[in-house]
């Protein structure tokens, strides 16, 4: 009997499918998608109903060769590509190539790959669904007369090589927008005034200036500031009211793509592109020590917050057992999706809550640790009973002005037994419940005065960014993160100190696409051709007509900004150093990882050099400065500047002070929940401190009497 034929995307789940199949099916990868548009032309028939031209991808015949060689002998042959428009493109272009009816059962789909998954997967076979077809096909065709259209008009007024994109174009505008209302800040004076208090047990409390008994206030000048203090610094602080009530926090929902996106960027430091590769790895399968290649979360790509009820009652009773009844909410917890999402998918969950992060860490690296104990965490919290605390409020008169105190006292701590969000943390910073009561005169310890000014919006980072383009309904979730690296890798934006900040580069185009395509970088229209693509895979629009009801417009648009477009100069800024090869100075560049410095001279010099930044910091082995560097990889390391003669190298950064127990240097390394702390660079050496207070003293003196001999 012929074996049974699987088509899957990756050679990592063919592995750990085939193992859940047996003999009686063969499983094969595609390794992505084997046809597309060709790169050497449009590839699309706008005169004839917008109909693509398809060819086999450069580089994949051996694979497709492979893949219609197991074809021939196959009894079966399902299509088991990923569950979204993309993977049901893939298994399309599979069937046409290999002549599969597409209205047969031929097209399986699982959320996650467990042997139980898959084997129902294949006794439920369906058609391919050619409405997610279409909208896959729409938004490529889209993104290629955007493309093709827009980006020789750019070649021709800034610069060969450079690429317009309908969506990244967008997410660069935000970027430099964003730039512009920082740099266009100015910043607005104001002072608080916090008084330092005792309760009626001696201890110390704080209230701050809100205004006068009648309306809220706030100080904007010194003189302002001194004022209110002269009028309080001998008044009575009497105690007006005090209110104490049980608040309740629910547990957050499990994560969607982008949420999971966020949370590893802020408490992991991942960026998006990482994040979705680990992510892949634990959704596609990996070998547990002592069993077999299993998947560990359910599919990655998802903007829905549903669970499964079999999930959800699994948690719940590995929640009684595990953490106490107490902590199983008295009805389960269901959560209320965002007004565009698609709802194909569950939400990102473990697939199995018997596998803890415990009890398979050692079958993980740790990347991958770090992430499965992240959606593992949040997906058990969301299940979880939740967080009671009281909260304190009370207000203070002093001769007519008015203090508000704020304090909170635990009661029960529900899902954050699991997980904590970062904002919670920060929240469990404010004061603890004081003790006081309505007529209470309060004794004044201490009163503060200081001046502030407003703060410009902070740059963008990758979880911000990724949370705006969700809220603006920019692009779905299985493209944040290649928008994110492509914007980057286009050079129209770099990272600084992990923020997002445009290059020159950016900014000029992003100033061109608003000039001359602005309907391609709106938000809205952006936002309003996203429902138009579901709506396409609902069933709801027609593909064709989507691509009338832009192209027309469009055309006309490209043409009139090939007549008015005018050749743009970008000035590279000029460094002080001067190239070695031929003496001229040399200008700042923009790469993948960021600045660096190039010949002005180029192509007739092709001389590069990384931008070093010295550190204040003499090398322990030959008293050189020591660096900054980066390593092909982008990681930041720091050296001897005296490389290849001197190899002093350290990963973490180096500072002046000396480590007290073997004299090597200190460097800064930081721990869980990023608390910093010191240690010695000489790995012999087991010295480590979260304080050097007293290191810097004891350093000072031996300098001081150095000066002094």
């Amino acid at each position: 009997m012929s074996e049974n034929l699987v088509i899957v995307e990756s050679p990592a789940k063919a592995d750990t499918i085939g193992k859940f199949l047996g003999k009686k099916y063969k499983v094969v990868a595609s390794n992505g998608h084997l046809r597309d548009l060709p790169k050497s032309q449009i590839g699309v028939d706008t005169e004839n109903g917008f109909e693509p031209k398809y060819i086999t991808i450069r580089g994949r015949g051996d694979i497709l060769n492979k893949i219609k060689k197991e074809a021939k002998t196959a009894g079966k042959i399902y299509l088991a590509t990923d569950p979204d428009r993309e993977g049901e493109a893939i298994s399309w272009h599979i069937a046409s190539i290999l002549n599969i009816d597409i209205k047969g059962k031929c097209r399986i789909v699982f959320n996650e790959i467990t042997k139980q998954a898959v084997t129902e997967s294949i006794k439920g076979a369906r058609p391919i669904d050619e409405d997610l077809v279409n909208s896959q096909k729409t938004r490529r065709i889209l993104d290629r007369l955007v493309g093709y259209k827009i980006s020789p008009l750019l070649w021709k007024t800034v610069r060969k090589g450079l690429s317009a994109g309908r969506v990244q174009s967008v997410a660069t505008k935000l970027i430099v927008e964003r730039e512009e209302e920082i740099e266009n800040f100015i910043p607005k004076e104001y002072w608080s005034i916090l008084a330092k208090l005792k309760d009626k047990k001696n201890k110390v409390f704080e209230a701050k200036y809100v205004g006068t008994e009648k309306s809220k206030k706030e100080i904007n000048n010194q003189k302002g500031a001194d004022a209110i203090e002269n009028d309080v610094k001998d008044a009575t602080f009497i105690v007006k009211s005090v209110d104490i009530s049980r608040k309740k926090r629910h547990a957050p929902a499990p994560f969607t793509t982008s949420n999971l996106q966020q949370d590893a960027s802020r408490k992991l430091g991942f960026t998006t592109k990482k994040t979705m590769a680990v992510a892949q790895t634990l959704y596609e399968g990996v070998k547990l020590k002592g069993g077999s290649s299993v998947g560990l979360v359910t599919y990655i790509r998802t903007d829905s917050v549903r669970i499964a009820n079999e999930a959800q009652q699994a948690a719940l009773a590995y929640i009684e057992l595990t953490y106490g009844k107490e902590y199983v909410p008295n009805k389960p917890n269901i959560y209320k999706g965002r007004k565009n999402s698609q709802d194909a998918h569950e939400a990102i969950r473990p697939t199995s809550l018997d596998r803890t992060p415990a009890s398979i860490k050692d079958s993980l690296s740790n990347d991958q640790n770090k992430l499965y104990k992240l959606i593992y965490d949040r997906f058990l919290a969301s299940q979880m009973s939740e967080k009671l605390y009281d909260a304190q409020t009370a207000d203070i008169v002093a001769n007519g002005h008015l203090f508000k105190a704020t304090g909170q006292r635990p009661v029960f701590d529900g899902y954050t037994k699991a997980y904590k969000e970062v904002s919670e943390d920060e929240e469990e910073k404010q004061g603890s419940i004081f003790t006081v009561d309505a007529g209470d005169v309060v004794k004044v310890v201490d009163l503060e005065k200081e001046q502030h000014f407003t703060q410009p919006p902070s740059r963008y980072n990758e979880a911000s960014l990724v949370k705006a383009l969700e809220e603006k309904s920019i692009g779905r979730p299985s493209t944040y993160a290649p928008i994110i690296s492509t914007i980057i890798d286009r050079g129209y934006v770099h990272r600084v100190q992990k923020m997002l900040a445009p290059t020159e580069l950016g900014k000029i185009v992003t100033d061109i696409m608003k000039e001359n395509f602005k309907d391609i970088v709106d938000v809205e229209f952006t936002a309003d051709m996203e429902e138009k693509l579901d709506g396409i895979e609902e069933g709801t629009k027609s593909w064709v007509k989507v691509l009338e009801d832009f192209y027309g417009p469009f055309d006309k648009t490209v043409k009139e900004a090939e007549v008015k477009m005018e050749k743009i100069q970008i000035v590279d800024e000029v460094s002080d150093v001067v190239c070695e090869k031929c003496g001229a100075f040399m200008v700042y560049k923009f790469g993948r990882f960021g600045k660096f410095l190039a010949c002005p001279n180029y192509p007739e010099c092709k001389n590069t050099k990384a931008i070093v930044e010295a550190l204040d910091i003499p090398c322990p082995k030959c008293g050189a400065k020591i660096v900054k560097k980066k390593s092909k990889r982008g990681k930041v390391f720091f050296g001897c500047e005296k490389y290849p003669e001197c190899d002093f190298v350290s990963w973490d950064m180096p500072i002046k002070e000396k480590c007290p127990k073997c004299g090597e240097l200190l460097t800064v390394k930081y721990g869980k929940n990023k608390k910093r702390f010191y240690k010695c660079s000489n790995k012999e050496c087991d010295f480590q401190t979260f304080s050097i207070k007293g290191i810097k003293e004891e350093n000072k003196g031996q300098e001081s009497k150095k000066e002094e001999n």
